[in-house]
C-alpha cells in the first residue's frame, strides 16, 4: 500500500509541474524555449556566409533576432531614403545599416543616421568613424603584398614598397581585375588619391609585365602564391590569413609606402525609442571580442577597430602604414580611371 501510495504522490507532483510551467509568464517562456524576445532590421552589404555567422550567434546568445536584408549601396540609400521621414513619431523600418563606409558617409551627409556613442566606441581612433559619431567602423580589410615562402629564400631585396614592386626584376605576380572587385577597384583610387595618377599609371604598367593573370576573384591571387604559381601577389588580408591558417606556406609583406583599405562600420537609423537599448547593444557587440572570435572561427579575418579588443592587439599588422587620402571620386572620374587603365596598360 506505502508503495502505491508514493506512486501517486509522484504522479503529483509531476501534474504539478506541468501546470505550474504552462503558467509561466509569456518573456520566461521565450527564454527557456530559446524563442527571441526582441527583433531588429539591418540592412547590409555584407556577404551571406558573414551574416549566417553573426546573426545565428547574437539570436543564440542574447535572444535577438537580427534580420538582415542582402542589399547593394544603392539598394541601401534608396531603401533609408524612402524609410526617412519628416514626421518624427513615425517609427523607420530599418534599426541599423552595416556596410562599406563610403555608404555610411553618404548617408551621414543626407542625415540619414543618428548619432550614437558609447564607451565601447569612443576607443575607436578618429579616422575609422565620422567626427559627429554618425557612424563608426567595426573592422577593415588591407591590401597587402603575399609572398610565397619559396620566394623568399631566393630573394635578397624584398619588395616591400608599391614601387619597390613594379620595378623588381624576375618575378611573378598575381592581382585581381580592377574590374572584377570592389576591393582591386578601391586600390587604383587610393593610389591615385595618395600618389597621384601619373604615378600610379608608370606603376601599373611597370607591374603589368610581371602579372601571369589578373583573376576575376580575390581569393586567386593568394591560391597562386600559396600554389607557387606566383611569387608575390597583390591582395587582400583577410583571404590571405584564411590561406594562411589552412597551412599554405605564404608570409604577409606590408607594403611600406602605404596601402588601401575598406573599412566596414555600422550606422543607425531607428527612430524608435524603445528599440533603441536594443540596436546600441547590438552596435557595441559588433565591436566586441565575441563577434571578432566567432567571425575567426568561421574563416573571416578582419582587423578590428576596437583597440582594446584582444582581437585587435593579436594582428601583427595592425600598425600598418594607410592610405590616408580618402577623396571622393564620382562614378564618372571612377570610369575615368579603369577606362584608361584598360587602354593604356592592361590591352598594350
Amino acid at each position: 500500500m506505502r508503495r502505491y501510495t508514493i506512486l501517486i504522490l509522484t504522479a503529483f507532483m509531476i501534474i504539478l509541474s506541468a501546470v505550474a510551467g504552462m503558467t509561466l509568464p509569456v518573456d520566461a517562456d521565450k527564454k527557456t524555449l530559446g524563442v527571441p524576445t526582441a527583433e531588429l532590421t539591418a540592412y547590409t552589404t555584407l556577404p551571406p556566409e558573414t551574416i549566417a555567422v553573426l546573426s545565428e550567434v547574437y539570436e543564440r546568445e542574447n535572444k535577438v533576432r537580427v534580420n538582415f536584408i542582402p542589399m547593394n549601396s544603392q539598394e541601401i540609400l534608396q531603401e533609408i531614403k524612402n524609410d526617412a521621414v519628416s514626421d518624427p513619431t513615425v517609427v523607420r523600418t530599418v534599426d541599423i545599416v552595416i556596410a562599406d563606409s563610403k555608404v555610411l558617409r553618404e548617408a551621414a551627409n543626407l542625415n540619414l543616421l543618428t548619432p550614437y556613442t558609447s564607451e565601447t566606441n569612443d576607443a575607436v581612433k578618429d579616422i575609422f568613424k565620422d567626427e559627429y559619431d554618425r557612424w563608426t567602423g567595426i573592422w577593415y580589410d588591407p591590401i597587402i603584398f603575399c609572398a610565397n615562402r619559396d620566394y623568399l629564400r631566393m630573394t635578397v631585396d624584398l619588395p616591400d614598397t608599391w614601387e619597390k614592386l613594379s620595378k623588381a626584376g624576375k618575378i611573378r605576380v598575381g592581382i585581381t581585375d580592377f574590374l572584377a572587385a570592389d576591393a582591386s577597384a578601391n586600390l587604383m583610387f587610393q593610389m591615385v588619391s595618395n600618389f597621384g595618377d601619373a604615378k600610379t599609371y608608370d606603376i601599373l604598367k611597370n607591374l603589368h609585365p610581371k602579372v601571369v593573370q589578373y583573376a576575376k576573384f580575390l581569393s586567386n591571387p593568394v591560391r597562386q602564391a600559396g600554389m607557387g604559381e606566383v611569387d608575390i601577389s597583390v591582395a587582400v588580408e583577410s583571404e590571405t590569413l584564411r590561406y594562411l591558417q589552412n597551412g599554405y606556406p605564404l608570409k604577409i609583406i606590408y607594403p611600406a609606402d602605404g596601402t588601401s583599405w575598406i573599412l566596414t562600420g555600422f550606422g543607425i537609423t531607428t527612430t524608435d525609442a524603445a528599440k533603441n537599448p536594443v540596436v546600441t547593444q547590438f552596435a557595441d557587440w559588433l565591436l566586441s571580442d565575441e563577434a571578432q572570435i566567432y567571425l575567426q572561427t568561421n574563416g573571416f579575418y578582419f582587423i578590428p577597430t576596437n583597440p582594446q579588443t584582444l582581437a585587435y592587439k593579436s594582428f601583427a599588422g595592425k600598425n600598418l602604414l594607410l592610405f590616408d587620402n580618402q577623396q571622393e571620386f564620382s562614378k564618372e572620374q571612377q570610369r575615368a580611371f579603369l577606362d584608361y587603365w584598360v587602354k593604356n596598360v592592361r590591352l598594350r
